[in-house]
């Protein structure tokens, strides 16, 4: 039985004052082993944490404590130890960074359950399934004939939109992303750029590959934090749709090129990762400005 837990959470409310909450919880979880990264800003939390499960117990009391987040939804995964390696409370103007303050989650498109996709996927329904996530994510895993934005990060989003998705105002739109948080505003903002039919998936890929593995997710989750990637599925040829870097095996592993210089993500399977010394080529590979490897 797994001795540790990872929460994933968010939750866009008013806070009245988040820089004191920040200082408060810092302390709190630096006291019980909490370790992650959490983000609070007036708008809200982005979160997500590991410990044991006794201490994720008590963290959640101590999270729903406060009165703006008592009814915060937590998804959890077990895990065999942390998945961090140190514990980051921040203060922020928005909770996920994508130049959307002026939009208005209020306009956010209408939430759908995994049954619900699940359902459009086997009625044959016709409908647009676009990815709100960067493309080193989709890079790894995407449901069955998604639209992928080359993405650098979120602040590209009303780019994309603005420019390479307008054609399709018409049509029935389904976001997605992780855990939901980014479409809480990606699909408020499609939907105030007047596309009149546009869903979000409610809980993200996160809430829909633990009901339903197997089915419309090919290949594994990009996660942030040490296990890298999820693997949800059981059958093989919906296990990878990525392929190492090297080798040409397929994964869903990756890695950032350990040449502080280069930096670049790249997808590599574990045995080719070693054997370059967790770099992309042989020129980062000779380089001396090469982060530490951290072994486990």
């Amino acid at each position: 039985m797994s001795s540790y837990k990872i929460l994933l959470f968010y939750k866009y409310v008013d806070v009245k004052n988040p820089g004191l909450i920040v200082n408060e919880h810092l302390k709190w979880c630096l006291q019980n082993d909490i370790k992650g990264r959490i983000f609070f800003a007036r708008e809200g939390v982005n979160g997500t944490v590991s410990g044991t499960i006794e201490n994720i117990k008590s963290y959640k009391l101590q999270l729903t404590g406060y009165p703006e987040f008592n009814d915060i939804w937590f998804k959890e995964d077990d895990a065999d130890e942390h998945a961090f390696r140190k514990m980051h409370v921040r203060l922020k103007n928005e909770i996920v960074h994508g130049d959307l303050e002026d939009v208005s989650i209020e306009h956010g498109g209408k939430k759908i359950s995994p049954e619900e996709l699940l359902q459009m996927y086997q009625d044959g329904k016709d409908f647009l399934i676009v990815d709100a996530r960067n493309w080193y994510e989709s890079k790894i895993g995407k449901f069955k004939n998604a639209i992928t934005p080359p993405m650098k990060n979120f602040r590209e989003w009303k780019k994309v939109v603005d420019e390479d998705l307008s054609e399709y105002k018409n049509k029935t739109v389904v976001t997605y992303c992780t855990g939901g948080i980014r479409c809480e505003k990606a699909s408020a903002y499609m939907v105030e750029r007047g596309f009149s039919d546009v869903y979000q998936l409610d809980g993200g890929i996160v809430n829909f590959i633990k009901k339903y593995p197997d089915t419309y997710w090919e290949g594994g989750m990009f996660v942030f934090d040490e296990r890298r990637a999820v693997i949800p599925n059981s059958k093989e040829e919906l296990k990878h749709i990525a392929h190492c870097h090297f080798c040409g095996k397929p994964t869903s592993y990756y890695i950032n090129c350990h040449n502080v210089d280069c930096d670049k993500i790249i997808v590599s399977c574990h045995e080719c990762k070693a054997a370059n010394e967790y770099c992309c080529s042989d020129e980062c590979r000779a380089s001396a400005n090469k982060r530490k490897v951290f072994h486990g």
